[in-house]
């Protein structure tokens, strides 16, 4: 209702199995891509589609229970670590539960806590940190082994070299499924298959990461401003 157009000819495609990477400013529409794709609301013009069928011919259930979504502000129930992380699959066992843990780079951190996987957290984790809060928010959608898995900037919190280690990980547990990173940080982009860059709504660039360095323009100038800021940290 706000009569701005979040999204503005916008057109990509995603081949099966491959991990693309979602970056630009705050506002220019990421966030709103994955909502789409989630169902969250629908596009007031054209369509998002899943092998060439249009999303909202699909039955929802099954269009939710094929994808794992992790939001930047993830939301924790008042429950043990464990039922947080098995609320991305029920039946879950426990020695599933620490395998997923340990690739959201999690485990070393809940076996500090006096009842390890069993600690309660408080509202919303609130006795946890902010980068715990997205790990544990990883590897309960990890542990779903969902076709489609949607990174909202849920690496925000962590350190790079965390940052890189859990990437990889999700990169070799999801051989043959589809992910999609949304970030502003070139480190989280590096490795995808492809990158799209945002500008109020639009694309302006898009490429591989090798490639999108060696062109002048936005994704060039972010390069260089975040190596300095490791290079000065």
């Amino acid at each position: 209702d706000s009569n701005i157009k979040a999204l503005q000819g916008l057109n990509f495609n995603i081949d099966q199995g491959k991990t693309i990477a979602i970056i630009g400013k705050t506002g220019s529409g990421k966030s709103t891509i994955l909502e789409l794709i989630g169902r969250t609301y629908d596009c007031s013009e054209g369509s998002v589609e899943i092998d060439n069928i249009d999303i909202k011919k699909i039955n929802l259930n099954n269009l939710r229970n094929s994808i794992g979504y992790v939001p930047q502000d993830p939301f924790l129930f008042s429950d043990t670590i464990e039922n947080n992380i098995k609320f991305g699959k029920k039946n879950a066992t426990h020695e599933e539960i620490i395998f997923v843990a340990k690739k959201a780079v999690v485990h070393k951190n809940i076996i500090k806590f006096n009842k390890s996987y069993k600690t309660v957290l408080g509202e919303r984790g609130i006795n946890l940190s902010g980068g715990q809060k997205q790990r544990i928010s990883i590897a309960r959608a990890l542990i779903k082994e969902p076709k489609i898995l949607l990174l909202d900037d849920c690496l925000s919190a962590v350190d790079t070299e965390t940052e890189e280690e859990i990437l990889n990980n999700i990169a070799s547990l999801r051989k043959n499924k589809t992910t999609i990173i949304v970030s502003h940080r070139i480190s989280s982009s590096k490795n995808a298959d492809n990158i799209i860059i945002l500008d109020k709504g639009k694309i302006i660039q898009e490429g591989a990461h090798d490639n999108l360095i060696k062109i002048d323009g936005y994704y060039k100038k972010l390069y260089e401003k975040q190596l300095q800021e490791n290079i000065t940290n």
